[in-house]
């Protein structure tokens, strides 16, 4: 079988936002080689909305450190809702981005990196919430999927379904947290090749190695 990159993330999560550009790169070398899949892991899954104040004073801290060590920059309007959580009417949830990322994959599923990074980019540097079904419309614009269709599935028992599923192999996979990316390289086969925050340079490393094995295994 061909490898498969699997490429675990969550749209809220803010290590994910400051990996987007290692990813991204890693999508555009490897393409040809491998096929690559973005599974959305369930970060933020409460039984009943969770306001952000919850979360603020942690991520207050923690966007420093992640724009420190990545060199990605959080945008004001984001920022905002995490130093005004007063003010705030965010309450985070996974479900629908998750949802949109299905949605997105039945259009391109070849471009699914790009549209993972963009999720994270609304979110994270323009400051739209993804609860709000509103804040994909200049997406389904980018990619240019009639909006009818889109709103429809974003609604839909079927997608929902779909989104879960990937919380549950994601699960299966025993990812704990994220990024992380695996790759597959037999039917049971995976190889963990970054967990956590991982550099190109690593990651390229860690990659070759595995594409090296799989080869002399064939």
């Amino acid at each position: 079988m061909k490898p498969i990159l699997v490429y675990c993330y969550d749209a809220y999560c803010g290590w994910c936002y400051g990996f987007s550009e290692v990813i991204k790169s890693i999508d555009k070398e490897y393409k040809e080689v491998m096929d690559i899949d973005v599974l959305s892991g369930g970060m933020i899954l409460p039984e009943k909305p969770v306001h952000i104040s919850a979360t603020a004073g942690y991520i207050q801290k923690a966007h420093k450190t992640v724009e420190d060590l990545t060199g990605t920059r959080f945008g004001q309007d984001y920022l905002w809702h995490i130093f005004n959580p007063e003010e705030s009417d965010w309450y985070p949830n996974s479900e629908k981005p998750a949802i949109a990322l299905c949605i997105f994959k039945d259009y391109y599923p070849e471009r699914v990196v790009e549209f993972a990074a963009d999720l994270q980019y609304a979110l994270h540097y323009e400051g739209r919430d993804l609860t709000d079904n509103e804040a994909y419309r200049h997406l389904v614009e980018k990619y240019s999927i009639h909006p009818d269709a889109f709103y429809e599935k974003l609604e839909s028992e079927e997608y929902k379904e779909m989104a879960h599923y990937e919380f549950s192999l994601v699960r299966q996979l025993q990812v704990t947290g994220y990024p992380a990316v695996l790759i597959q390289t037999g039917e049971l086969k995976f190889f963990v090749v970054a967990k956590g925050y991982t550099d190109y340079e690593t990651l390229k490393e860690r990659i070759d190695e595995v594409l090296a094995g799989a080869n002399q295994e064939t």
